[in-house]
């Protein structure tokens, strides 16, 4: 009886282990989502939408500045980088972002060739 309480035991065990395991390998990354950002531009604030892949592909859109793809997608515990290409009225802008996210929160900046710009989201 015992040996068989044992087995039962183990086996319940090893099931738990391999979930865990299995439930670690597919979490997703903190910036994998859906996000409602707004960058505060020396001309007042523009709202923008983010969405990050679970294969860290992703793309921006807004009213203002059209749709972009996201490049270079990276995340380092709460820290995440990525960067696009955007049509600033006919000109292209290259926006590099260096923030965070924990939780459902965004925070960071947009490094431009005319200095950082505030970025601040939450996701959808």
């Amino acid at each position: 009886m015992k040996t068989k309480i044992g087995s039962v035991l183990m086996g319940f065990a090893v099931a738990l282990f391999l979930s865990a395991c299995a439930s670690t390998a597919s979490a997703p990354h903190p910036l994998v989502g859906a996000w409602e950002i707004t960058i505060e531009t020396p001309i007042g604030a523009m709202n923008a939408n983010l969405l990050v892949n679970q294969d860290m592909s992703g793309q921006l859109s807004s009213q203002d500045l059209g749709s972009a793809p996201l490049t270079g997608i990276t995340v380092n515990g709460d820290a995440v980088n990525f960067s696009t290409v955007v049509d600033a009225q006919g000109q292209s802008l290259t926006l590099v972002f260096a923030g965070t996210v924990v939780g459902d929160l965004m925070s960071g900046s947009f490094n431009t060739d005319f200095g950082a710009i505030p970025v601040s989201g939450r996701r959808m």
